[in-house]
C-alpha cells in the first residue's frame, strides 16, 4: 500500500506544529503496515463515501478512502468532541 495526500489534507498537514506533524508521519507509517494497528482506531467513518477514520493522539484525526492500494488521505483536523 501507499498513500497520497489530497490539497486539502496537505494544506491541514502544513498547519500544524511539527510534533503533531512528526505523529501524522508515524500514525500514517502504521497505517501502510495494518489498518488494525490497535493506535491507529481506524474505522469506517461515512459509508456513502467510503471514508474512514484514524486517530493521530487524544485531540487530531486524519480521514482517508482507500483507492485499489492507495491511501487518499483527504483531512488532519482536530476531532470534534
Amino acid at each position: 500500500m501507499r498513500f497520497f495526500l489530497t490539497a486539502r489534507a496537505e494544506s491541514d498537514y502544513d498547519a500544524l506544529d511539527l510534533r503533531i506533524q512528526k505523529l501524522v508521519d508515524k500514525q500514517v507509517s502504521f497505517l501502510l503496515k495494518d489498518i488494525q494497528y490497535p493506535s491507529l482506531h481506524a474505522k469506517k467513518y461515512d459509508e456513502s463515501k467510503n471514508r474512514w477514520q484514524a486517530r493521530v493522539n487524544q485531540e487530531y484525526r486524519f480521514y482517508f478512502q482507500i483507492d485499489g492500494d492507495v491511501y487518499v488521505i483527504v483531512a488532519i483536523i482536530k476531532h470534534p468532541k
